[in-house]
């Protein structure tokens, strides 16, 4: 049974998948136009504000990326509940 998250969870949660669409969307449309130099800035935009928003939320509700893009506490919290496919 997965434990209840306080709301700041999923607004993280929801702010990281927003930022995360906006950047597939601009990576596909950069792959097509690779010198459109708004598009660039705005993917160098987002790509901040992903790794910040993926930064608070590790610092308050641990790792949540795989194959040592986020580090574990002590003990091994990559067990702990819910990922974010259970929500």
């Amino acid at each position: 049974m997965a434990k209840t998250m306080p709301p700041e969870f999923y607004h993280l949660m929801e702010d990281i998948q927003a930022v995360d669409f906006v950047l597939v969307e601009l990576t596909l449309y950069l792959d097509t136009h690779p010198d459109d130099y708004e598009a660039i800035q705005q993917f160098n935009y987002f790509a901040k504000q992903s790794k910040m928003l993926k930064k608070e939320y590790e610092r308050q509700f641990g790792p949540l990326r795989q194959f040592g893009a986020s580090y574990s506490g002590y003990p091994w919290n990559w067990d702990d509940t819910p990922w974010p496919w259970q929500i």
